[in-house]
């Protein structure tokens, strides 16, 4: 049952994600959703961390381009890519960019109406890592207790 979970959260989210990347990149599937978050960028640009610190500007053009592709990349290996390793960096990858995305609305004193996409779904990619934990560590379990149970098979 876990391991449907796990399978069906990580599709969900890699098609998400998948989704959410292709709008900041391309025009393609609204226009007016992409003009927005081009405008948005400007904004979430100018609270880049350490941006000020290291008296780097980020262009926000590069920033929508880089956080996109990094969603439509994490998302296509959620989807696709069956090594559970690759999955896991991909989440915590994913996981960075939702509180870069909670942190940059907090700086430019967005409404919770639009903050509260990026916990949602930070709070899934959390769910999915501790799905995934949960099963890794009943299988090392049961695999322990194989062990277990063969060394005493063979002391009788």
């Amino acid at each position: 049952m876990g391991s449907i979970v796990l399978k069906s959260l990580s599709i969900l989210l890699g098609l998400f994600f998948i989704f959410v990347g292709i709008m900041k990149i391309t025009p393609k599937i609204s226009k007016d959703l992409h003009k927005d978050l081009r405008k948005e960028y400007v904004k979430y640009a100018k609270v880049f961390p350490l941006s000020e610190t290291l008296d780097f500007k980020v262009p926000s053009k590069w920033y929508r381009r880089v956080v996109g592709g990094l969603e439509i990349l994490c998302g296509l290996v959620l989807t696709f890519v069956p090594s559970w390793k690759a999955k896991q960096a991909a989440n915590f990858v994913l996981l960075f960019q939702m509180m870069m995305a909670v942190y940059s609305h907090y700086m430019v004193n967005d409404k919770f109406e639009r903050t509260a996409p990026a916990l949602v779904f930070f709070f899934m990619l959390t769910c999915r890592l501790v799905i995934d934990w949960q099963l890794r560590r009943k299988e090392m379990a049961k695999d322990l207790a194989a062990v277990a149970d063969g060394d005493a098979k063979k002391t009788d």
